[in-house]
């Protein structure tokens, strides 16, 4: 026990990390034996809570009665903050009631590399909630890490990467097609961009800074950037690791410098190794809630082959 409020004891963990004497990330029960709604426990402890992801970067919430997708709704809007609409994503969701849709829908055999959400955007959601609906026997778990962590490090043992990075930022492109298709950025671009109409895409996708160029064989080249890669967020007074690390690992995949400039294939390793060292993995339980600062922490999907269920919603 390490901390508490009236409604909630703050509880460790194996999987938790510990940051300057800190665990990481904190992770709250009831208090006591309760059916007391974890709503009404949001309502009446709001400081506390504020206070908590702001210094840890994630609060998962175990223990409470949580038994469905209407639960969970009514959990992310007793928090009060706005909803954060789910435009240009790559990833194929599904609304399943109110503010909650299904997290990335691609087959969950298949991992999903460490991300902000939206994070090669313009516009990126403030914070994120999962929900686990049905959690499954082995793997599938949600990995988190704190961006300023593998800031420091990449800072250290690469500093002409890191500031290469903060002169010149980063570019992106992916092939997209018409349709959804299960992989983890399947996303088409008529869901992507809400239209079957081509110039309304390329006036929504100019919004996002993305550039598409169509092509004979049906797809769209879809050009992102430039983005940032790194970033100072002035509330925490740090530098974070803000990207998708999807592809940096292989010379053929198109993520380079602005300036046309591949990555340097030891530091872009690098990175993902740390990645994994710092990575917190906690296995879901049913009635789960994660909520993650997205200015902090990173995270991914661990692959499973068993039945797994996880809900989001994003808010800005």
């Amino acid at each position: 026990m390490v901390a508490s409020s009236e409604a909630f004891v703050e509880i460790e963990v194996p999987q938790q990390k510990v940051y300057d004497g800190v665990r990481f990330p904190a992770v709250v029960a009831p208090s006591a034996p309760t059916t007391v709604s974890l709503t009404e426990c949001i309502k009446a402890n709001r400081e506390y809570l504020d206070t908590l992801i702001r210094e840890r970067g994630a609060v998962l919430f175990r223990g409470f009665p949580l038994q469905n997708p209407s639960d969970f709704n009514n959990v992310v809007e007793s928090f009060g903050w706005e909803e954060f609409p789910y435009h240009g994503g790559a990833a194929p969701r599904t609304n399943v009631i109110g503010r909650v849709f299904t997290a990335n829908e691609s087959p969950p055999e298949q991992n999903i590399h460490f991300h902000h959400e939206m994070a090669l955007y313009p516009e990126y959601p403030g914070k994120l909630f999962f929900y686990c609906d049905v959690a499954p026997e082995k793997g599938g778990e949600t990995p988190i890490v704190l961006s300023h962590v593998v800031y420091d490090r990449m800072k250290e043992k690469h500093p002409e990467f890191i500031e290469r990075i903060e002169k010149l930022g980063l570019s992106y492109t992916r092939y997209t097609q018409e349709e959804d298709d299960p992989t983890p950025i399947g996303r088409g671009w008529k869901s992507t961009f809400a239209t079957n109409d081509k110039k309304v895409a390329e006036e929504r996708a100019a919004k996002l800074n993305i550039k598409l160029e169509w092509l004979e064989n049906g797809m769209v080249k879809e050009t992102i950037g430039p983005v940032p890669g790194v970033k100072y967020v002035d509330s925490r007074q740090k530098s974070i690791w803000f990207n998708h690390s999807m592809g940096w690992d292989d010379p053929k995949k198109p993520v380079m410098f602005t300036d046309g400039e591949s990555l340097p294939l030891d530091a872009a390793k690098d990175a993902l190794r740390m990645l994994e060292e710092e990575s917190v993995d906690l296995p879901w339980q049913k009635g789960d809630v994660l909520l993650i600062d997205n200015l902090a922490v990173l995270h991914g999907r661990r692959a499973c082959n068993t039945p797994r269920r996880v809900l989001a919603a994003l808010v800005k």
